[in-house]
């Protein structure tokens, strides 16, 4: 058993010292390595009017929602992949289909403040095809409980 695993050990280190050198060479012979690099200037961009908003207080229980406006600053078609709210009571809202450079495009953010009584303090993940892939959309607000109707 014990000559099984070392012939099966050198086997494998002698594929891959070849396997490497064998490569190596072919890099040497051409003379020029080719990379494909994508630079941020051909890459998608988000420009936010505003990544940040505040509803101010608020009486426990409203919905509340707010449009983040963005621009397309880039040079190639932006893709949202996915929006996250950061807990059930933020839903986010977005473009399904790409936003085209020098286009706008629209979040549209929902905060439902039942049960949420207190300083509120949300955010939404966007992942695009941006460079860095994630962007942050922050909402606060003061929730006040709602004063109980006269009988």
């Amino acid at each position: 058993m014990k000559y099984i695993q070392f012939f099966f050990l050198v086997t494998l280190t002698v594929t891959t010292v070849i396997s490497c050198d064998n490569a190596s060479s072919k890099i040497k012979k051409s003379g020029t390595v080719t990379t494909d690099v994508v630079t941020s200037d051909d890459q998608p961009a988000f420009q936010f009017e505003s990544e940040e908003h505040d509803f101010g207080i608020i009486e426990e229980g409203t919905v509340v929602t707010h449009d983040f406006v963005f621009t397309n600053v880039g040079k190639a078609p932006l893709v949202i992949t996915s929006a996250q709210g950061s807990c059930g009571c933020t839903v986010p809202e977005y473009p399904r289909d790409p936003v085209m450079p020098g286009k706008k495009g629209v979040i549209k953010v929902s905060f439902d403040s039942s049960n949420r009584a207190g300083r509120q303090d949300k955010t939404v993940t966007l992942i695009a095809n941006t460079v860095p892939n994630t962007k942050i959309l922050k909402i606060t607000s003061e929730v006040v409980t709602k004063k109980p109707q006269n009988q």
